[in-house]
């Protein structure tokens, strides 16, 4: 156990540390960045959803659309999801 999951001691409060990553999709002649935020739980409600990652921008705007995430019980699986959830939808702008 990580020093800082000490501090949670209401665990309805649900104490995370927040990781941020960058991706860059390519959206036809340009360049678009997908900011990643990744919280690692304290106490998750779900063991196997111990990391949550969500993006700050949707795919497939103008059809359904949808905010990639990700989830699992370790960074990289939660991250890694995420990744993959941008690729499967394209872009279409604001």
């Amino acid at each position: 156990m990580a020093e800082w999951q000490f501090a949670d001691t209401v665990p309805a409060e649900k104490l995370a540390m927040v990781h941020f990553f960058s991706v860059v999709q390519k959206a036809g002649d340009r360049e678009v960045e997908f900011l990643i935020t990744v919280k690692e739980y304290a106490e998750p409600a779900d063991p196997m959803m111990k990391f949550f990652a969500t993006t700050d921008k949707q795919t497939n705007q103008k059809t359904t659309p949808f905010r990639p995430c990700g989830w699992g019980k370790t960074l990289l699986q939660a991250l890694s999801d995420c990744t993959r959830a941008i690729r499967k939808f394209p872009y279409e702008g604001e």
